[in-house]
C-alpha cells in the first residue's frame, strides 16, 4: 500500500512538473510581453456592467476591485493623477491572482491544512499558548493588528502559499554559473577617479543680461505663450472664530455641570507604568531557549544589583519598539497586555523589579515606574480641558448659528446692502487684492470653494456664507479685469526670466562642447575649464554602485569605466546638468575580496534570475489563459477604473 501511495505522489509530482515545462515552454516567447498590453486586448467579459475579469468562469467585480483598492490604499493618500497608475497595478495583480488559483486547481496543486496552520503560527503567534489555540485570542489578534476579517485573512494567506507553491516549481532548477560570479564581481568592484567640470545652467542664468530690445523681440516671438487670467477683486463681511473666541467665556459654573455629566470619561482605572527588556524565543529550539534563559537570568542580576534598568533595556532588549526608550511601555491598563505580564506588572510595587516572567514572547524583565488605582480624577485636575471642551462647543455653536442666520438673510435677498449685514452680525468688513483663480484671495485664503464661489458670482450679488481659513465670509464682487494676451510690461519679470533660463541651457551646452572638444584634443581639463571660467574637480574613487556626491550615480557615469585612463569624455548630461570629464585612475576588483562577496552575489544573482522567470511565467500564464478563452476582460471597465484625471 505504502509503494503504490508513493507511485501515485511520483507520478503526479511528475505531471505537474511536465506541464509546468509546458507552460515555462512559453516564457521565451513571451519575455517581451508585458501584461499592461494584454489588460487593454482580448474579449469582452460578458455583458455585466460590474464584472471586470471573467476567469475559468469565474468574475472579478468593480466591488471586489474597489475593495482591494481601499484596502491597498488606506495609509497612503493618492494624487488624483496618480489613481489610474494603481489601479492598473492593483488590478494585474488581482488578475494574476485569480490565474494563478484557476491554474493550481487544474493542476492539483493546493494548501493543506496543516500547512495552513503552521504557517498562520508563524504569523499570529499570540494565538497560541504552548500547543493550545486560542480562537478568541486569534480572532482579535487578526482584527485588531492585520486589519480584517478572519476569513479574508486566510483566503489571503492560503492564495499567498499558492502562489510561493508556484514559485518553487517555476525557479525549480535555475542556477548561477562561476563566471557569471566572476563577471558580477568585477562588475561590482572596479573602481574609477575622475577628474570633472560640472556645468549648470541655473548657475548661468543670472550672468545672462538681454538688453530691453532683445527682451522685446524674444517675447514677440513667444507672446502666444504669454496670457493673463481673468482675475477678480472682492469686498468681504468675514465673521472671524478667532476673535469670536476670543471675546467668549465660560462661566464655573457651566463647566462643573459639564464634568457631572461627563465624569465616566474622568474614570482612571486601575494602571501601571512599566518598563521591560525582552529576550525574545519564538521559533526557538529548546536549547536554544536554555540559553536564553542563562542570558535573561544574568541580565536580572544586573538589575538587581544597581545597574541603570533603562541603559540595560537599551543594550539588551529585543523588543524594538521601547528599546530606544529604555524599555518604557508607558501606562498600560488591565487587558491590554498577555495574561502572565500583566499579572506580574500588577503585582508589583513602584521601583521593584520582577522575576523572569515567561510569556508566548519570550522572557521578559518587568521594571514598574509607577502604579495608580482605579478613581476618578477631580474637577480641579481637569478642569483646564474641559474649559477647551467647553469653549469650542460654545464657539461652534454660536458659529453655526451666526452663518445660518447669514445664509437665512442672503436667501431672502442676495442684494442686500453689504455693510448693513456686516453690521447686524457683528462682521468685519474687508477687501482683497485682485486674483486669478488659482492664486490667494488675500487674508482670505485660497480654499477651493472661496474660488469657486467668487467666480461665479456676479456683479451686484451676495454669496452664501463661504467657509475660509478664518471662519465665514460674505463676498461681494469688487472688480473683474477679464483675461487677456499679456503684454510685455505685465509680464516683463516672467519673460526675463524665461529668456535667461532658455538661454543657459544653451550656454551651458555650448561650453560643455567647448570644454570637451579641448580636452579630448589632450588640453589639461582643469586649465581648460578655468580658461572657459568653470571650476574642475577631482573625485574620491567610485564603483558603479557607488556616486560622486554633487555629480550623479556610478551608472549615471557608466561611461567613465569604459575610457582609459587619461581619456576625455563626450558632453554628458545628468539631471539637466551638463559634465565633462577625465579618468584620473582606474582600479581593478581585488581577487583577495572575491571569497568575501561571492556567496551575497551568488544569492543576488539568483534572486534576479528567479524574479525575472516568474515574472515571465506571470505574462506567459496570463497570456494563455486569454488565448484559450478561459480569461476573458471588459476592456470598457478597465479604461474606465484605469484612467487618471
Amino acid at each position: 500500500m505504502l509503494k503504490s501511495i508513493q507511485q501515485r505522489d511520483l507520478n503526479r509530482n511528475r505531471w505537474i512538473k511536465i506541464t509546468m515545462a509546458v507552460i515555462l515552454g512559453a516564457i521565451i516567447i513571451s519575455m517581451v510581453v508585458t501584461l499592461v498590453p494584454g489588460l487593454m486586448s482580448g474579449p469582452g467579459a460578458g455583458d455585466s456592467p460590474d464584472t471586470i475579469v471573467s476567469i475559468g468562469g469565474q468574475n472579478l467585480t468593480v466591488t471586489e476591485f474597489q475593495q482591494e483598492f481601499d484596502r491597498a490604499t488606506r495609509n497612503q493618500p493618492i494624487a488624483e493623477m496618480m489613481r489610474g497608475v494603481y489601479s492598473r497595478q492593483i488590478l494585474e495583480d488581482l488578475i494574476f491572482q485569480r490565474a494563478l488559483i484557476y491554474e493550481a486547481g487544474r493542476l492539483g496543486i493546493s494548501v493543506t491544512p496543516e500547512e495552513e496552520s503552521e504557517r498562520i503560527k508563524e504569523i499570529v503567534p499570540a494565538a497560541w499558548s504552548g500547543n493550545t489555540w486560542l480562537r478568541d485570542r486569534y480572532t482579535t489578534e487578526v482584527e485588531t493588528q492585520l486589519g480584517m476579517t478572519v476569513e479574508d485573512f486566510e483566503k489571503r494567506l492560503r492564495d499567498s502559499m499558492i502562489e510561493v507553491k508556484f514559485r518553487d516549481l517555476v525557479t525549480d532548477g535555475l542556477a548561477v554559473t562561476p563566471a557569471d560570479i566572476e563577471q558580477e564581481f568585477r562588475w561590482r568592484n572596479e573602481q574609477v577617479k575622475i577628474e570633472y567640470a560640472l556645468i549648470k545652467p541655473a548657475d548661468l542664468a543670472a550672468s545672462i543680461h538681454p538688453s530691453e530690445d532683445e527682451l522685446s523681440a524674444w517675447f514677440a516671438k513667444n507672446s502666444a505663450h504669454y496670457s493673463i487670467p481673468e482675475k477678480r477683486s472682492a469686498r468681504y463681511a468675514l465673521l472671524d472664530v478667532a476673535r469670536l473666541r476670543a471675546a467668549t467665556q465660560v462661566g464655573d459654573d457651566a463647566l462643573r455641570a459639564y464634568y457631572a455629566a461627563h465624569r465616566d470619561e474622568y474614570k482612571v482605572e486601575n494602571r501601571v507604568h512599566p518598563e521591560h527588556i525582552l529576550f525574545k524565543t519564538v521559533g526557538k529550539t529548546d536549547a536554544e531557549v536554555a540559553e536564553i534563559r542563562k542570558k535573561a537570568e544574568d541580565v536580572l542580576k544586573q538589575a538587581r544589583h544597581g545597574s541603570n534598568f533603562e541603559e540595560l533595556a537599551k543594550k539588551y532588549s529585543e523588543d524594538d519598539g521601547t528599546k530606544p526608550k529604555g524599555g518604557d511601555l508607558g501606562w498600560i491598563v488591565e487587558g491590554q497586555t498577555v495574561p502572565e505580564f500583566q499579572q506580574a506588572a500588577f503585582s508589583m510595587p513602584s521601583g521593584a523589579v520582577s522575576d523572569l516572567v515567561k510569556t508566548q514572547y519570550g522572557f521578559h524583565i518587568i521594571k514598574v515606574l509607577e502604579r495608580e488605582t482605579a478613581h476618578i480624577r477631580s474637577f480641579e485636575e481637569v478642569r483646564d480641558s474641559i474649559l477647551q471642551v467647553a469653549l469650542d462647543q460654545n464657539v461652534s455653536n454660536q458659529v453655526n448659528n451666526l452663518s445660518e442666520q447669514m445664509a437665512s438673510a442672503i436667501r431672502q435677498s442676495n442684494r442686500q446692502s453689504l455693510d448693513d449685514l456686516a453690521k447686524k452680525f457683528h462682521l468685519e468688513l474687508g477687501e482683497t487684492s485682485p486674483a486669478a483663480i488659482t492664486e490667494p484671495a488675500g487674508q482670505l485664503g485660497a480654499s477651493s470653494d472661496l474660488h469657486q464661489t467668487l467666480f461665479q458670482l456676479r456683479p451686484g450679488e451676495l454669496s452664501q456664507p463661504v467657509q475660509v481659513d478664518a471662519g465665514f465670509a460674505l463676498l461681494a464682487v469688487k472688480d473683474i479685469l477679464p483675461a487677456h494676451q499679456a503684454t510685455f510690461a505685465e509680464v516683463h519679470d516672467r519673460v526675463l526670466a524665461d529668456y535667461q533660463r532658455e538661454k543657459s541651457v544653451e550656454l551651458a551646452r555650448t561650453r560643455a562642447e567647448d570644454l570637451a572638444k579641448r580636452a579630448q584634443a589632450g588640453e589639461d581639463l582643469g586649465k581648460a575649464a578655468k580658461a572657459l571660467d568653470l571650476t574642475s574637480k577631482t573625485s574620491e574613487s567610485f564603483a558603479r554602485g557607488g556616486a560622486v556626491p554633487d555629480l550623479g550615480t556610478g551608472k549615471q557615469i557608466a561611461s567613465a569605466f569604459r575610457l582609459a585612463v587619461g581619456q576625455a569624455s563626450a558632453p554628458t548630461l545628468i539631471a539637466g546638468n551638463w559634465v565633462v570629464f577625465r579618468v584620473v585612475a582606474r582600479q581593478a576588483a581585488d581577487p583577495a575580496d572575491f571569497p568575501k562577496q561571492k556567496d551575497a552575489i551568488e544569492q543576488q544573482l539568483l534572486r534576479t534570475k528567479q524574479e525575472a522567470a516568474f515574472a515571465a511565467f506571470r505574462t506567459a500564464l496570463v497570456d494563455r489563459l486569454k488565448k484559450e478563452g478561459k480569461l476573458s476582460i471588459n476592456t470598457e471597465v478597465v479604461n474606465r477604473l484605469t484612467k487618471s484625471s
